[in-house]
């Protein structure tokens, strides 16, 4: 579906359905307010599905994978073949989300974006491919993607997200593997909070300290390179971005307009979801952020978001594992409404006054 016309979907949550599930968690045997954040993230689900009973079917989690031509400046621990490496282990099931997935019972959506090396004459496993190309270009020395290639990437995203939903998904994580991809999140994240780059660039994979100031260097050189085309989202995703931060960034609208909650995973993730926001001001409300990641400078860039992650576990992996444990912590907190008893069911007093 056309970007703009998914874009013209997306609506306000519903206020009304956020008061009903809040009744209703009032009414639980349990002191108002007790369950803490479990009861903002049911207000939250059940405003977002404009559903008072806040009904769950099932969750998803979507992985976009791609190559980055910034990968040539050095800024990565590890050569750019690990990418193509690592969607193998996708397909075979051996990478970290692949357990997750299969632990809390997800359906797990590998999408190859453009990797450096195209498998798709022999496809692994259950890899589903929408490649716009081999890689990005490098984002140092001119734009990443061409403004049809960042549409591509868009659309795609947002094409995921409604086939997630069609097979029953009413809760969708997102995150991402690529090598350079944390280059391309900082440079993004610097450019639309205006946060320094020194504040912002980690060690990604795993730099030295050698590496982490080539790092700085490379990503202050893009945004000085790209300064006139940064004005607006699509042009910073244009100039700065990833095939699978553009499929991320659409995966945010595409499950906004079917009223589906998107839980954000770390770093990388992030930086697609203030591209989504810049496009649609109504869209952080949609958006759950899953974890504070151990990336650079991830905290200072939810913070300047206004948000607050679900969780804190020093993770910095990304392949969406945040976004599979926070998802499990809703899927919780959604059981524990549907399945408590009320005050009047049970039997039980309520406060006195």
């Amino acid at each position: 579906m056309p970007l703009e016309q998914i874009i013209k979907e997306i609506r306000p949550l519903d206020r009304g359905v956020e008061e009903a599930a809040a009744a209703r968690l009032d009414s639980l045997t349990k002191p108002r307010g007790s369950l803490g954040r479990l009861e903002e993230l049911v207000r939250r689900y059940a405003a977002i599905r404009r559903d008072p009973e806040a009904r769950f079917s099932g969750g998803a989690i979507a992985v976009f994978i791609s190559d980055h031509g910034v990968a040539d400046e050095g800024v990565s621990a590890y050569p750019q073949s690990v990418t193509l490496e690592m969607l193998r282990n996708f397909a075979s099931g051996g990478a970290a989300i692949c357990v997750m997935a299969r632990r809390f019972n997800y359906r797990l959506r590998v999408v190859d974006m453009g990797i450096a090396t195209d498998t798709s004459s022999t496809p692994l496993g259950d890899v589903v491919y929408k490649r716009i190309g081999a890689g990005t270009a490098n984002l140092a020395r001119g734009p990443a993607m061409t403004g049809d290639q960042m549409r591509h990437g868009v659309e795609a995203g947002i094409q995921t997200a409604r086939e997630l939903v069609a097979g029953g998904a009413t809760l969708i994580g997102i995150g991402e593997m690529g090598i350079a991809n944390s280059t391309s999140a900082a440079a993004i994240l610097a450019a639309t909070t205006k946060i320094p780059p020194a504040k912002l660039v980690g060690r990604g994979s795993g730099l030295d300290d050698a590496g982490v100031a080539r790092k700085i260097a490379v990503v202050e050189r893009a945004l000085g390179f790209h300064r006139d085309a940064l004005s607006s989202a699509e042009s910073t995703l244009m100039s700065l971005g990833g095939f699978e931060i553009a499929a991320m960034a659409g995966a945010c609208l595409g499950g906004a307009a079917l009223h589906v909650p998107i839980v954000v995973d770390g770093f990388t993730a992030t930086a697609a979801a203030v591209i989504a926001a810049r496009m649609h001001p109504a869209l952080l409300d949609y958006l759950l952020f899953s974890h504070r990641s151990a990336e650079g400078g991830h905290a200072l860039a939810l913070e300047a978001l206004g948000t607050r992650p679900i969780l804190d576990l020093g993770m910095r992996l990304g392949e969406g594992t945040g976004a599979a444990l926070a998802m499990n912590l809703i899927e919780t907190a959604l059981d524990l409404y549907h399945r408590m008893a009320t005050f009047e069911s049970a039997g039980v007093s309520g406060k006195l006054r």
